[in-house]
């Protein structure tokens, strides 16, 4: 996934109200940018961090700017844009490139299904049981080489597992994609001392069938990529 238009680096002034961030560009210029991460973007979102943010001219948008990357003073990057994560997915589905995933006909995004919800993506065909894809952005990082989920209490979260595992508990497959928009994360485990609640609805869900898949990525300023899975640190 190529962003629409070259990103600008600058530095966190401050994030407000969940989705207003106020920043410095380097070239002097200071601007308020939109948030899309409604999360709490714990070890993300501190003032003077270096991010780097996409600019439009799109007249129906009240913001000129959109957060999309923190670079570390590693020089690893997290994409802090879960509204980015099912276009990067679906491009890695497209490619087959998640062998796990690979082998269907079809792939519709945004199919209703349960109650109250629409999965990400149903994958079809190819002689195989429906698969019911969610895809969770994943930006927490507490310790060196380990992502976790979630950052904030998600009960929406908790919602989409309880219906992964209705599906399972049918007969098809479901399967929860946890998508890890962190270049230092090698593994990616459960925050559960943030979301208890999200802790045991996840094990719940495992019991049922519901299949848990952790996907890394490639960032750079130019845009975001699929790369090879993670090691999940779950039964």
């Amino acid at each position: 996934m190529r962003f629409q238009t070259p990103l600008l680096p600058g530095r966190l002034i401050r994030r407000y109200k969940r989705f207003l961030a106020d920043a410095r560009l380097d070239d002097g210029r200071e601007v308020t940018a939109h948030v899309g991460n409604p999360g709490s973007m714990l070890g993300l979102a501190e003032p003077g961090a270096r991010i780097w943010l996409e600019p439009n001219d799109d007249p129906k948008r009240k913001l000129r700017f959109a957060w999309r990357l923190v670079e570390h003073p590693d020089g690893h990057f997290t994409g802090v844009d879960p509204g980015a994560a099912n276009r990067i997915v679906r491009e890695a589905l497209e490619a087959g490139a998640v062998a796990d995933l690979a082998g269907y006909d079809s792939l519709r995004p945004e199919v209703r299904y349960g109650e109250k919800s629409r999965v990400d993506f149903l994958l079809s065909g190819g002689g195989r049981p429906d698969a019911y894809v969610e895809v969770k952005s994943v930006t927490l990082s507490r310790a060196a080489g380990r992502a976790e989920f979630p950052d904030a209490v998600t009960a929406r979260g908790a919602r989409h597992l309880a219906e992964l595992a209705a599906m399972a508990r049918a007969g098809h497959r479901a399967v929860l994609l946890y998508l890890v928009q962190r270049t230092d994360a090698r593994e990616v485990g459960l925050a559960a001392d943030i979301d208890p609640g999200y802790a045991a609805a996840f094990a719940a869900a495992r019991a049922d069938g519901v299949e848990a898949l952790a996907l890394g990525t490639r960032i750079k300023p130019e845009g975001i990529e699929a790369a090879g899975l993670l090691r999940l640190l779950v039964p």
